[in-house]
């Protein structure tokens, strides 16, 4: 019997999955796990989603292995946790499944987010994990003020929100799971895609390049945009697989517990099988995620633009009052100068880059009013959890930017 533990991660494999593989089985040194598999609908050989330079040394690794496979399919989940020849049952369920694409229609989000997660957690309670850790993506309208702990009553924001809060739901009423979730603030990192954060980034080193100031949409104001490190956001989901295993369910909610709240519109749901109707109480231990930094939408432009030798202003009045009410109407005029310029950037880079993920375009929901703000006391009290990137500085960005050239996927215009 191995003395570790083994792990199936599900889905994320375009956010998150391959920074929480690295973490379970890293390059150098030893690993967390005695075995890895990750599931996910991609390809990873030919890929058909953004892998980055380290996650296929991961996959090389003789005790990963990486399926593609159909979540929303009940025999196929329930396949996945049959363990190879030789090797023990799973002990630890990563989940990090879900669709976080803002425009898709409800029936996507229901399929793809809600129904593929309320599988996995079925039959990992079958299956009896010791752990069962989901990630909760800051899909919420959170206030300006407040402490923003757990407890905190916030909103989901639009039909993206509604489904992965409703999937909390769902797993929290499956009994015996012993499930613990992980809500984190906005993830930015080595080789991360994905969210505001990163095309942020990519939007700040144009107006850099241009040496103009960036200017936002959005009046000051409070404005909290918290952060944290992709890393942090693996370590997390580890340190709570490992909790969890210790504690156990009772302990867990005794010690952890909240109330995961009906917030979704009861005459959409009747049809869709699985939804916990609105008056059960439903209760997870949930801890927030985020770094030291407390960002607000001016700070992060701050630290973002002056890395890359540019300013950062707020428009005047009249834009934004124009942005709040005709927001549609200005994304293609405010997505022209900055997507040329990005343009220009990597097909005259030295060697160019015309093939690379990152893009300058900033769509609708990028675009919009967005505030994050999770105070992660929690975490560090009840779990011990230390953050290895407290604060964003300049130390972390570059590293970002080193990786990301090094892989020939961030525009190379020091010479």
């Amino acid at each position: 019997m191995s003395a570790k533990p083994s792990a199936i991660i599900f889905g994320g494999l375009n956010t998150n999955s391959r920074t929480l593989a690295a973490h379970l089985v890293p390059l150098e040194g030893e690993a967390l796990v005695s075995n890895l598999l990750i599931i996910d609908k991609y390809s990873v050989s030919p890929p058909t989603t953004y892998l980055g330079a380290e996650f296929p040394q991961v996959l090389a690794k003789p005790n990963v292995e990486y399926r593609q496979a159909n979540l929303t399919v009940p025999a196929t989940v329930a396949s996945c946790f049959e363990p190879s020849e030789g090797q023990e049952p799973f002990t630890f369920v990563f989940d990090l499944s879900g669709e976080v694409q803002w425009d898709r229609p409800e029936e996507v989000q229901i399929e793809r987010t809600f129904n593929v997660a309320r599988l996995i957690g079925e039959e990992a309670a079958r299956r009896n994990v010791k752990a069962y850790v989901r990630l909760q993506h800051p899909f919420y309208k959170c206030s300006e003020k407040g402490s923003h702990d757990e407890a905190e009553d916030v909103e989901p924001d639009d039909v993206l929100g509604r489904w992965w809060h409703e999937s909390l739901r769902a797993l929290a009423a499956i009994p015996n799971l012993n499930l613990v979730i992980l809500r984190s603030a906005l993830v930015y990192g080595p080789y991360v895609d994905f969210n505001n954060v990163m095309n942020f980034m990519v939007v700040a080193a144009v107006y850099g390049y241009m040496k103009q100031p960036m200017k936002c949409l959005w009046a000051p104001g409070k404005h909290p945009s918290h952060t944290v490190h992709s890393e942090d956001v693996a370590g997390a989901l580890w340190a709570l697989a490992e909790w969890m295993g210790r504690v156990g369910r009772t302990e867990a909610l005794s010690v952890a517990g909240e109330v995961i709240r009906f917030k979704n519109e009861k005459s959409k749901v009747k049809a869709v099988e699985g939804v916990v109707p609105a008056d059960t109480e439903c209760k997870a231990p949930l801890f927030n995620l985020e770094d030291d930094s407390e960002l607000t939408l001016a700070t992060l432009g701050e630290t973002m633009t002056s890395f890359f030798g540019a300013g950062f202003q707020f428009h005047n009045f009249v834009v934004n009052t124009t942005a709040k009410f005709k927001l549609e109407d200005m994304v293609e005029d405010i997505n022209e100068a900055h997507v040329e310029e990005w343009t220009r950037m990597i097909t005259t880079s030295n060697p160019p880059i015309p093939n690379t993920h990152y893009s300058a375009y900033m769509d609708l929901y990028n675009l919009r009013k967005h505030v994050v703000a999770f105070n992660a006391g929690k975490i560090k009290r009840v779990v011990g959890y230390k953050l290895r990137h407290p604060k964003m500085t300049n130390e972390v960005l570059k590293d970002i930017i080193d990786k990301l050239k090094a892989e020939n996927s961030w525009p190379n215009l020091d010479s």
